[in-house]
Formats: structure tokens, C-alpha cells, sequence
């Protein structure tokens, strides 16, 4: 009786073990399809019309912003210059996006935008051509950084122009920052420096 109950256990155990290694076998892994994407996939046109290419920017922190020419925080563009002349040359990099998805507020043509950022601010770091940063005809390297499914870290929603979005040495989104907030705050400046 001993022999025959142990051998009832004995059955039982390896066709756990079988249905269990199958089961292992079928899953996918679960970590390679979630895996989050990085910046550098992107390559996106900048004002002048050239390709610009986001995995020229490895190994550097990037702040990734919305811009707009006729917004009570356009004066950001100087903050933003200032930070880029001071850390440009240390491994960071601004790079803008201007978008008229907030009252209008960014209504030029590549042109008159490139001629406003130069000649009211002086503005050196890299211009994209102007996207959509919200709604159906969002851009996909917005998408990328609102959706969490595709950053790995959280969704987000662009609030308003001048929203900065930071991004470390490896092309992952890292923070979200609120378009009031000046580029050269503390907790930006920190985590440049850090």
C-alpha cells in the first residue's frame, strides 16, 4: 500500500513539474516586452530642416522642453540659455520643441520662430521644427515621454508651453517638471550638476 500511494505521489509530482516547466516555456518574458524604451530612437527635423538625431546624444543629461514665442513664460527661453551656456560643454543639452497646442500661443512658421528664439534671447541650444505635444496628432517622441508604457517611469500629461522633461545618460526619462518652474531651479540645476 506504502509502494502504490508513493507512486501515486511520485506521478503527481512530475506532471507538476512537466505543466510547470511548459508554463515556463509558453510565458513570454514578461521583463524583455516591458522593457522601456529610451530617447534614442527618435530622430526628429529641427528648425532649419535637418535631421536631428537624439542617439548623437548618448552619454549626455538632456532637458527636453515646449516652447512658444507669445507665452507669459516665454521669458524662460533666456533661463534656458543661461543654463545651456553654463553646462553645455559639461554633458547637458536643452533641446526644444516649439508647439501651438496652448492658445494658439505658437502660431510662426520654422523661420520666424528660429528669427524670434535669436534675436530676443539668443537662444544656441538645438530647435526641433514645431509639433503637437498633447492630442490626437501628438508627435511620438511626446508620446514617449507621456506615456508610461513607453518610458518606464510615468504618465504624464503636458500641462502648458515651457514643461521641461529630463532625461539621464542612458536616454531614460528620469523626471517631469512643471512649465513654472525656471529652468535654473535648484532641483534642476542639482540634478544637472549630480
Amino acid at each position: 500500500m506504502n509502494k502504490i500511494v508513493f507512486l501515486v505521489c511520485s506521478a503527481v509530482f512530475l506532471m507538476a513539474a512537466q505543466v510547470q516547466a511548459q508554463t515556463s516555456i509558453n510565458k513570454p518574458n514578461t521583463e524583455k516586452v516591458m522593457a522601456k524604451q529610451t530617447i534614442y530612437q527618435f530622430k526628429v527635423q529641427d528648425l532649419s530642416g535637418d535631421t536631428f538625431d537624439f542617439s548623437s546624444l548618448k552619454g549626455k543629461k538632456i532637458m527636453v522642453v515646449n516652447t512658444a514665442s507669445k507665452c507669459g513664460l516665454t521669458p524662460q527661453y533666456k533661463e534656458l540659455e543661461a543654463l545651456y551656456k553654463e553646462y553645455g560643454s559639461k554633458g547637458f543639452v536643452i533641446v526644444g520643441f516649439p508647439a501651438n497646442n496652448f492658445a494658439s500661443q505658437e502660431p510662426g512658421t520654422s523661420k520666424e520662430i528660429a528669427a524670434f528664439c535669436q534675436q530676443n534671447y539668443g537662444v544656441t541650444f538645438p530647435m526641433m521644427d514645431k509639433v503637437s505635444v498633447k492630442g490626437d496628432d501628438m508627435c511620438e517622441i511626446y508620446k514617449f515621454l507621456t506615456q508610461k508604457s513607453k518610458n518606464g517611469l510615468q504618465d504624464s500629461e503636458v500641462e502648458w508651453n515651457f514643461q521641461k522633461y529630463l532625461i539621464n545618460e542612458k536616454g531614460e526619462l528620469v523626471k517631469v517638471i512643471k512649465p513654472r518652474t525656471l529652468p535654473t531651479d535648484p532641483e534642476i540645476v542639482n540634478w544637472i550638476k549630480g
